[in-house]
């Protein structure tokens, strides 16, 4: 049975696609009576336009569609230079940076980690913290993100 982040993701990623841009992620957080509706987006370069134009399309056919029956804001960005991380293939296009992650469950009596990514085996993510090589199912993290150094 598909989730309604899953629901969210298939509506919109046509619409970023129609836009001339690509998706990068989306994050749905429901708190009570209202939500957030956060969608990443990227172009070469990514626009302030961009944004707009996409949240305009995404607005109106979430209106059409009625997926989210509360009130909602949402936000559409570019994943900057701190970007989340959703996929096996953004995980490996990352392989060699620092990352933070935190685990939907605690792992060994923890769940945040920072390290260097050190890639991808099947459905696990490899990451290098603490003297240690970790081995962390993808549906197993709540979220991660790139820790940009300058």
């Amino acid at each position: 049975m598909a989730t309604r982040q899953d629901a969210l993701v298939a509506l919109v990623v046509p619409v970023v696609d129609a836009m001339g841009c690509r998706f990068w992620g989306l994050e749905y957080l429901s708190s009570g009576r209202s939500a957030m509706l956060r969608i990443y987006i990227e172009n070469d370069p990514i626009t302030v336009e961009d944004c707009e134009k996409v949240s305009r399309q995404v607005a109106s056919l979430l209106d059409v569609e009625d997926l989210i029956t509360s009130e909602y804001t949402l936000e559409v960005s570019s994943p900057g230079l701190d970007r989340p991380l959703y996929t096996l293939v953004q995980y490996e296009q990352y392989k060699g940076e620092k990352i933070v992650l935190k685990l939907r469950l605690p792992y060994e009596g923890r769940r945040n980690f920072k390290g260097c990514l050190n890639g991808i085996e099947g459905e696990n993510v490899l990451l290098a913290a603490d003297g240690c090589e970790f081995i962390f199912p993808i549906n197993s993290i709540e979220r991660a993100n790139i820790v940009h150094s300058f």
